[in-house]
């Protein structure tokens, strides 16, 4: 029997509360791809519009800063050019800081969407699995009790082992999830500081100018 036979007979084997669970796996899977693609591309976004504008930083050029922003949607170029528009309102440099730090927030509400429905989906898959369980060992007692004695042993073990496959497969489900779930924290995490980064950097260039 091949790999794939196994898998088949695996699922065809673990009950009705495979089918929900399978459907939690592929639900989870989907919403990883999206959001794994979403976050990569951001990430190239930002490093290839932050190397456009990084001498532009160093200087505290804010108008060539501010021309690529009008050019390029990359969030770090957005949160420059809030920072940048508000200068000419700007009292003191907590000013323009703050200004930044709202248009982080903004972008972290789009970075999180979706992620957090990763762990719950990981929960309900080992939740799931547990219930299937608990219900297919009532069922199998339920059969055994109406059963003859000589066949009750065998009876008993094959019902428990169908029961148990569900277990498996909530855990087999919930485990990558949660895997998937701490890489795209990471990697929002990573974006998010590298936003931090930029607006810090354009900071100090323009106190080191003598804009703040």
């Amino acid at each position: 029997m091949s790999f794939t036979d196994h898998i088949i007979a695996f699922l065809q084997n673990g009950g009705p509360f495979i089918y929900p669970i399978a459907l939690v796996l592929v639900i989870g899977l989907a919403i990883t791809l999206e959001r794994w693609f979403y976050l990569t591309s951001i990430q190239r976004a930002n490093r290839k519009a932050f190397a456009s504008v990084q001498q532009a930083l160093q200087q505290g050029d804010v108008s060539a800063i501010a021309k690529h922003a009008s050019n390029n949607d990359a969030p770090v170029l957005a949160v420059l050019n809030s920072g940048i528009a508000r200068l000419p309102q700007a009292g003191k440099r907590e000013d323009v800081e703050y200004a930044m730090e709202e248009t982080v927030m903004e972008f972290l509400l789009r970075l999180e969407k979706r992620t957090p429905f990763i762990a719950t989906l990981a929960n309900i898959a080992t939740l799931l699995g547990l219930l299937g369980t608990i219900m297919g060992l009532i069922a199998a007692f339920s059969a055994v009790a109406a059963a003859d004695p000589a066949e009750k042993a065998n009876l008993l073990s094959a019902s428990i082992s169908v029961a148990m496959n569900t277990t498996a497969f909530g855990l087999i489900t919930a485990i990558p999830l949660i895997l998937f779930h701490s890489n795209l924290q990471a990697k929002t995490t990573a974006v998010v500081d590298n936003l931090e980064m930029a607006g810090i950097k354009l900071l100090n260039s323009l106190s080191f100018s003598g804009r703040g």
